[in-house]
């Protein structure tokens, strides 16, 4: 059934033009995704399409351990200076072109060296790599790093075709030609992303679904209506408050799984001339905003008690929390003297935020527990790939944004807080910081590695380039005809085994 109230025009014209034969499954997406290119993309939902749309060198199972995918089997040097990698045989681009070392290689080079690239600081670590066999690539780092198996399990790690890489350059994005179990149909920016079973995966019998259109939604009540119409077949990140009701529906089932990320607002630091402001400018004042929320009212009131309050980028469940920094209660008395302390009473300060109710509800929470300490906050709610982009541009004073997580500790610090990190919006730069990170790449050794973490936390929260607000559960909602979908402690969308018995 197609509702044109519920739908776009353009959405329903595209989904109507399906052949009634083609099984389809059509998925609610929070935000439209920005570019379409793994090396330069950054959103959250673009990972979501990229789960169908390129392979990586290595994935993530239900336990977050690493598994293969294009990668068969790797070893590492005792040393840990060389990373050896064997590749799956018979695999294809969608173009056809085929994937070996060679095509490898490329992609890691361009995710180093392509100027408008993301993944730079996540290979830094990485001093060449080399096609040592037809399906074999050898990593030679410049350091040990044992984040970096982890960072293939993302964007740095899919492969893309170089045919296609090389004549379209930084506009890859417009036509993606990777080698996952779907290959690209069309993009309307707003409306919709449109992905085609690839007929020439190596893996095509575990893909039961002839299409897929991703259909950003941002209003939660709105993408739940959807799928209680049967306009869509699953969402990802139902609202808290929609929760109990999806698992009532008879006609809807529910997985839900917690993330490995947090929601946090970044402050503008030194990312041009928005960072001359207050906030931007003392730490001091940065500290008494964070003093003044309450992050477990927040959690209750904006989330019904299914996230995590939290004040770093690991939750207070994972190992590499650091308990001598532990999730501080409001304290509006403290953070007035702070701004006392700066030589300020009231400070007027910009935050933007994403389009969508949920994060809206809790942007107006912040605005008014901040109020009573002495912040006067204008809100600015946008589009989120709008969002991303001011942030890059140094176009705000503060932004809330969320990050998923990876499954490396390095993953949720070392690109946002070093002074040349991939995702370092606010332009925060701190030597020893930059150090400490460095060094826990380094080793293996777990212990070392939390003393690195903790110090780097301890720093981080005087300094407070990043305000860290909680962790969120990931909720997906389904018509109770899917079958064989997992949630992941990545809240990506796998979509192999998946079915639609209606």
């Amino acid at each position: 059934m197609i509702t044109k109230t519920l739908l776009s025009a353009a959405a329903l014209g595209a989904l109507l033009a399906i052949p009634a034969s083609a099984s389809e499954l059509r998925i609610g997406l929070q935000d439209d995704a920005d570019v379409l290119d793994p090396h330069q993309s950054r959103t959250f939902v673009g990972r979501i399409v990229y789960t169908g749309l390129c392979d990586k060198l290595v994935d993530l199972d239900k336990d977050v351990k690493i598994v293969p995918q294009l990668a068969t089997d790797w070893t590492t040097s005792d040393d840990g200076l060389k990373l050896v990698m064997n590749l799956r045989d018979g695999v294809v681009f969608h173009d056809g072109t085929p994937l070996d070392a060679e095509a490898v290689v490329y992609n890691i080079d361009r995710a180093m060296t392509l100027p408008e690239s993301r993944r730079k600081s996540e290979l830094s670590s990485v001093e060449k790599i080399e096609a040592t066999g037809p399906l074999q690539v050898t990593f030679t780092l410049k350091a040990p790093d044992a984040s970096l198996l982890a960072q293939l399990t993302d964007r740095a790690g899919m492969i893309l075709s170089p045919t296609a890489a090389k004549a379209s350059g930084a506009d890859f994005g417009a036509n993606p030609i990777c080698s996952g179990p779907f290959k690209f149909v069309e993009r309307i920016s707003q409306d919709r992303i449109v992905l085609e079973k690839f007929a020439d995966y190596y893996d095509a019998d575990r893909v039961k679904i002839d299409r897929v259109v991703y259909l950003p939604i941002p209003d939660t009540t709105v993408r739940l209506a959807n799928l209680r119409s049967g306009e869509l077949d699953m969402v990802e990140r139902v609202a808290a408050s929609d929760v109990a009701g999806v698992r009532e529906d008879a006609n809807l089932t529910s997985q839900e799984s917690v993330g490995l990320g947090y929601m946090a607002i970044y402050v503008n630091i030194k990312n041009g001339d928005r960072a001359a402001n207050p906030v931007g400018q003392d730490a001091r004042i940065r500290q008494a905003f964070s003093l003044a929320i309450d992050r477990e009212a927040l959690n209750q009131v904006v989330f019904e008690g299914t996230a995590r309050a939290g004040n770093q980028p690991f939750a207070p469940t994972s190992p590499w929390f650091n308990a001598a920094l532990p999730v501080p209660a409001r304290d509006v008395d403290a953070a007035k003297a702070l701004l006392a302390e700066a030589g300020v009473e009231r400070v007027s300060i910009e935050l933007q935020h994403a389009n969508n109710p949920v994060v809206t509800q809790m942007m107006q929470v912040i605005q008014s527990m901040v109020a009573e300490a002495g912040f006067d906050v204008s809100l600015q709610a946008t589009e989120f790939a709008t969002l991303l982009s001011e942030q890059t541009a140094g176009n705000f004073q503060m932004s809330r944004s969320d990050w998923s997580g990876r499954p490396d500790p390095d993953g949720n610090l070392h690109q946002f807080v070093t002074c040349e990190g991939g995702i370092n919006d606010p332009k925060y730069c701190n030597p020893e910081v930059d150090i400490l990170l460095n060094e826990a790449r380094a080793t293996s050794d777990v212990a070392i590695r939390k003393q690195k973490y903790d110090a780097a936390g301890a720093i981080l929260n005087r300094d407070m380039p990043i305000i860290y607000l909680g962790h969120q559960t990931y909720v997906f909602g389904l018509d109770k005809g899917i079958e064989g979908f997992q949630a992941y402690p990545d809240g990506m969308i796998r979509l192999k085994d998946v079915t639609d018995a209606d």
